[in-house]
């Protein structure tokens, strides 16, 4: 495979002064309480994969709202929603760096390769720049942040150490307001869409859904161990988290946008049905 190491710095000095100005929770968090007793070799290497995995799909939400916000503002979409927006790339940064250094806790990172042009798959640049814009909102946010909300909140309940608690509970509190701002942006733009644009970004939508649904397909086949006694890494099972992202998906993703006639065509049951996938 080619590509690049997925590796993090910190520039240090006052820029990270002006940083941890900006966000002083992260210094916060009971960093260095992590006791691992018990814990397994082999749960050591998940629980590392995953939140290093977690890293980077944090790094990529980065690159979605910083494509998002630019299309908000070459759209004139309203000042106030594009100052709200303007928010979420520090929030993601911030829960990369958060997700990071949980993996540095359990014994470090693991290795990532990857492409960093093919991050995200970005908007058509022909079309108008509202359409960017909703394009951007529908895929980043009414799917991919609204689907987070409920399973990191679900992920929060389950965890018993103080530390991971801590960070999946900042990361939740951050995530709420980017659950929103998707259905929030498509309230405004409803009124300068045509039937054919949203028929447009039905399609949109169904992309990322699908993509969430092959990634629950590939979780069902790489099963977790039912959580051990004293377990501290705060997993949930999977039939659990797989039962909730299903009823996520319909409840938070595909009704408010059919509510708003995005129509969606993904369904589930395309991907239940095919043996390959063993789902």
């Amino acid at each position: 495979m080619t590509g690049e190491l997925f590796e993090l710095e910190i520039l240090g000095g006052s820029t990270e002064r002006r940083f941890r100005k900006l966000r002083p929770e992260v210094e916060a968090m009971p960093w260095g309480t992590m006791t691992l007793e018990g814990t397994s070799a082999e749960d050591l290497v998940m629980a590392r994969s995953a939140w290093t995995g977690a890293a980077y799909q944090e790094h990529r939400t980065a690159v979605a709202c910083a494509i998002t916000l630019r299309a908000l503002i070459e759209a004139r979409a309203p000042i106030d929603l594009i100052a709200v927006a303007s928010r979420f790339p520090l929030d993601e940064m911030v829960h990369v760096e958060l997700c990071a250094r949980m993996a540095m806790e359990l014994g470090g990172g693991t290795e990532i390769i990857y492409d960093p042009n093919e991050m995200v798959l970005d908007v058509n640049a022909a079309q108008t720049p509202l359409m960017r814009a909703a394009e951007c909102a529908v895929r980043f946010f009414c799917v991919g942040e609204a689907i987070s909300i409920p399973l990191l909140r679900a992920t929060w309940h389950v965890s018993t150490h103080p530390l991971p608690k801590a960070v999946m509970g900042q990361i939740v509190k951050d995530e709420a307001a980017h659950g929103i701002f998707g259905f929030t942006f498509l309230d405004w733009a409803l009124p300068r869409l045509s039937t054919e644009d949203l028929a447009r970004l039905g399609a949109s939508a169904d992309l990322a859904i699908r993509f969430l649904y092959r990634q629950w397909c590939h979780t069902k086949q790489q099963r977790r161990a039912p959580k051990h006694h004293g377990d501290i890494l705060g997993w949930m099972k999977t039939d659990a988290y797989l039962t909730l992202a299903e009823q996520a998906m319909q409840q938070h993703v595909i009704a408010p946008l059919e509510a708003r006639g995005v129509p969606i065509g993904a369904q589930l049951h395309e991907f239940t049905q095919h043996p390959s996938l063993g789902y």
